[in-house]
């Protein structure tokens, strides 16, 4: 729907604050990154990750003079479509959704902006600026893609999405490494020496280890992340600008028509890979996240089964929704919940004795 312009703000401004009043990114707060929520006070969420990576976004687009509200509103919206408990509810999603056209979280951020969300007079969802919309979209099959019109065409295309998009895309990345990083410290579940055989951490906890000799651990660790961020976030920038100047970059259709112009230097993109598989081999699969992950996906499934054996246990606004599509009307509402709120439900449903409403 076409809005009047805003008074006092720009349209992307706008697109920012009407997803930060929304109820999926209040939501956000009590949904796992990795460690679920009951796990610990201090872990991140989806609420926290988000804030972090448009706090990065928002330098990065600084730095390289783009739009800076732009790259936050993608930035702050990109997680509203993940399930509960993380990757692990991601994949039961889309296991059970198989047979219905599968499970995107991306696709389900944007069903969340266009549609889910129920707030205004006039509109469904938030009314999002287009080039909003299409950073929220980071990924997408060439078959939903098909029916998505001009927002889809890129993937169908091969062309890329605003520069403020791609930042967006990176500084996800460069978030959930790093804190990661830090979360898997406070959870004992990595150490510092395991971390050394990495070459980016190795680097900067070495220097730290020789400037502060004798600083409290807790303090290394930090340290070092802060390190290993700004490393990364000066390293995109500078290729960034490289890539920009060599490509000619004057407007958006040069940007789209180029590959990926916002990157990393090789040499720390190897880094970074490197770090990446560090964490998942040694922190997403610790036994301790897998037997997690097992009783996540265990939830959302048996969840999923009730459900689509008999709708009338759902609540009354997703019944309505059943008459169109009983699955994704289904899949819409475990994706909405929280980490608590799954757990409660499957109590509510499974558990024979009694629990709270």
């Amino acid at each position: 729907m076409v809005e009047d312009a805003p008074q006092g703000r720009s349209e992307f401004q706008r697109d920012r604050d009407r997803i930060i009043h929304s109820n999926a990114f209040r939501r956000l707060e009590y949904k796992t990154q990795v460690f679920v929520n009951h796990e610990g006070d201090l872990f991140r969420t989806r609420l926290s990750h988000s804030i972090e990576v448009a706090q990065i976004a928002r330098s990065i687009a600084r730095r390289l003079r783009l739009n800076e509200d732009l790259a936050e509103a993608i930035s702050l919206a990109h997680d509203l479509g993940h399930t509960p408990f993380g990757h692990a509810g991601q994949d039961a999603l889309n296991s059970c959704m198989k047979p219905y056209g599968g499970f995107e979280h991306n696709l389900q951020s944007l069903r969340v902006v266009d549609m889910l969300e129920e707030r205004y007079a006039e509109f469904d969802g938030l009314n999002l600026c287009f080039e909003t919309r299409e950073g929220v979209l980071k990924h997408c099959s060439a078959e939903n893609a098909r029916q998505l019109g001009e927002l889809g065409e890129r993937f169908l295309k091969d062309r890329r999405p605003s520069l403020e998009a791609q930042i967006a895309n990176l500084a996800d990345e460069i978030a959930y490494n790093n804190h990661d990083v830090d979360d898997g410290l406070r959870s004992g579940l990595i150490n510092l020496d395991q971390l050394a055989s990495v070459p980016l951490v190795a680097t900067h906890l070495h220097e730290v280890h020789s400037a502060y000799p004798e600083l409290p651990e807790r303090r290394v660790v930090h340290e070092t992340v802060r390190r290993m961020i700004n490393t990364l976030v000066t390293d995109l920038i500078r290729q960034s600008e490289h890539n920009i100047n060599l490509h000619k970059i004057a407007t958006i259709e040069d940007v789209r028509r180029a590959p990926a112009l916002i990157a990393y230097s090789s040499p720390i993109s190897e880094q970074q890979r490197e770090l990446k598989n560090f964490l998942r081999n040694r922190l997403y699969r610790h036994f301790r996240v897998l037997r997690m992950s097992a009783k996540s996906q265990r939830i959302l499934s048996d969840l999923f089964g009730v459900f689509m054996a008999d709708n009338r246990l759902l609540p009354p606004q997703y019944q309505r929704q059943v008459e169109s599509d009983r699955a994704r009307a289904v899949a819409d509402y475990i994706a909405g919940m929280t980490d608590r709120y799954a757990i409660r439900e499957y109590r509510r449903i499974f558990a024979v004795e009694e629990a709270p409403l």
